[in-house]
């Protein structure tokens, strides 16, 4: 959308930009808070080690860190005596296969015990707080209400089919329920395993620089100046500046990636230039040995001014931390002073975990501030949610082009769109798995997945639960790498605008 609008000069509606912040919101709160406790933490926690745990420990442990209202001995020992029935009907689900026992697990059993209750939990919490994404953009996580030019979802105070009272005294009531749960249960968690690895902090650094689009706008998109978590690029570790984002800087390689560039593979392109020419020259199947002199992955490699970027909340913490985001600081500051580490603990495995809980922190306090100013607008009868300039494309130029950034939860996520007789002639994506999954470029530059793994320690190559660990972190989404192709190399299908 963000493209398309800047392609065509339309600014969106102060409530628009509101449901626009809050759908991004509480996405933001909800997929890292599944992140930690459902696809991150088995990495640390062993599950299977809590059946060993004493349940009474395990409540003085739980109320020693938090007043969360489910802390009781009995409590904890139902939890474990569910996990005691899966484990003896062989039905372990999602835990099935993980490294049980292995020596790189540090918690001690009624720690494990907390966190496969609060894992649990978490599964409940997240199908509740989500339904204000529902409400919004009524589908999780690709939301169905976006238009150019703002939202499709009404607005007004006196319509059961539109945004209501109703609908804000709900979207708050569930607000505070995902505040609790992420001050009470997620960040203590965090912090409780954390003191326990905190070694982690010593170990994938990656390369040093970090991107961030900026997001949650103030005002106006194009208000790049004023935005909630800011703009920036922080180069070689260094917070003390913060450089500005130029978009023109972007650019992909496809050196050891498995497409082509008409005017060759070691030449870089802007993604308003970009081409998706596909050419496999992989293994087949199945898959004993991956050249990697060659090419060797989907993902194309961006680079910004020819540098490998890491994105995501790290990096977004960073920037904001170094900009001068009065919370974010108190909160990072405040984490790094009860885990007992300095500043350079925050460019690390451990670091991406705290970054991640710091900015659920923050986001769950500020939505309600959102829900607060779009209820303001409506008491003062500001019911307009789109803009209808330049509905009609009669009203379009011939020739336009646009770019749209965005802070996905996993990271800065670009799109650009040339748009020629009313049509789409270009559009690309650089999203955040590839930002950090990318390979190497033509200057042999890794990225951010591959020069984090450098010096990590592994107990046992058959079971490289530390390996996960460091790109768990990143909270890599392999779907924007996934490419269906025709073993005799095929085209499958083409999609064309007529």
């Amino acid at each position: 959308m963000r493209a398309v609008e800047d392609a065509l000069g339309i600014t969106i509606p102060d409530n628009a930009r509101l449901i626009r912040n809050l759908i991004t919101g509480i996405q933001y709160v909800q997929d890292h808070v599944v992140h930690f406790y459902h696809l991150h933490a088995l990495d640390w926690v062993d599950i299977v080690s809590a059946l060993k745990a004493d349940p009474a420990k395990t409540s003085a442990l739980a109320q020693s860190i938090s007043d969360w209202h489910n802390s009781s001995t009995a409590y904890f020992k139902g939890i474990q005596d569910k996990l005691k029935s899966f484990v003896g009907a062989g039905q372990l689900g999602p835990f099935a296969n993980a490294y049980w026992g292995h020596p790189a697990y540090k918690l001690p059993p009624e720690a494990n015990l907390m966190a496969v209750a609060h894992y649990l939990e978490a599964l409940e919490w997240q199908r509740e707080v989500i339904k204000i994404q529902a409400l919004l953009g009524a589908k999780n996580p690709h939301a169905q209400t976006y238009i150019v030019g703002g939202m499709s979802i009404p607005v007004d105070p006196d319509s059961q089919n539109a945004l209501n009272a109703g609908s804000i005294a709900f979207m708050s009531g569930l607000a505070g329920i995902a505040k609790e749960f992420v001050e009470k249960v997620y960040i203590p968690d965090l912090l409780a395993v954390a003191s326990f690895y905190k070694d982690w902090a010593g170990y994938g650094a990656g390369v040093g620089n970090f991107l961030v689009y900026g997001e949650f706008p103030n005002d106006t998109v194009s208000n790049t100046e004023n935005l909630w978590l800011p703009r920036g690029i922080i180069l070689n570790k260094d917070l003390s500046t913060v450089h500005k984002v130029d978009h023109a800087k972007v650019t992909e390689y496809v050196t050891h990636s498995w497409y082509e560039y008409s005017d060759g593979n070691d030449k870089s392109r802007h993604p308003w230039d970009g081409e998706t020419n596909y050419k496999y020259t992989g293994p087949n199947p199945p898959y004993e040995y991956l050249n990697t002199d060659g090419k060797y992955s989907w993902l194309k490699a961006p680079r910004y001014e020819n540098k490998s970027m890491e994105v995501g909340p790290l990096s977004r913490m960073l920037v904001a931390y170094g900009s001068g985001h009065k919370r974010v600081q108190e909160v990072v500051n405040s984490v790094l002073k009860k885990l007992g580490v300095g500043p350079a603990a925050l460019f690390s495995t451990l670091g991406r975990v705290a970054a991640r809980g710091i900015e659920t922190l923050v986001t769950a306090e500020m939505i309600p501030e959102w829900i607060n100013q779009l209820a303001a607008n409506m008491k003062k009868g500001d019911l307009k949610i789109h803009s209808g300039e330049k509905w009609d494309p009669s009203e379009w130029p011939a020739e336009a082009k646009g770019y749209g950034l965005h802070e996905a939860p996993r990271g800065a996520l670009g799109h650009w769109v040339k748009i020629k007789d009313k049509k789409i002639e270009n559009y690309q994506c650089v999203v955040p798995g590839t930002w950090n999954g990318s390979p190497r470029d033509a200057s042999d530059q890794r990225g951010p997945y591959e020069s984090a793994l450098i010096g990590t320690p592994v107990a046992d190559p058959e079971k490289p639960v530390e390996i996960l660990r460091t790109i768990h972190s990143f909270d890599p989404c392999m779907a924007c790498a996934v490419h269906v192709v025709d073993p005799d190399g095929n085209e499958i299908t083409r999609i064309k605008v007529v």
